[in-house]
């Protein structure tokens, strides 16, 4: 998912998106340890993606304090 994207989501589509993505990065790494992930990289990638979500979300919560004062 681009940045572009993910901006486009509510606060609330953003905090469910993580949410899905750590179930399945944590199914990921499940397979990694008994051997049968049959793509590594995928790992990576939605740890990105998950940085990429809390960053937004945190520059967010930046504006709306700094729009406050």
């Amino acid at each position: 998912m681009k940045i572009k994207d993910i901006r486009e989501l509510s606060n609330k589509e953003i905090e469910t998106k993580i949410r899905e993505n750590k179930k399945e990065l944590f199914d990921l790494r499940m397979k990694q340890a008994t051997g049968t992930l049959e793509k590594p990289s995928k790992i990576n990638e939605l740890r990105k993606e998950v940085a990429r979500m809390k960053t937004i979300l945190r520059e967010r919560e930046l504006k709306e304090v700094h729009d406050g004062e």
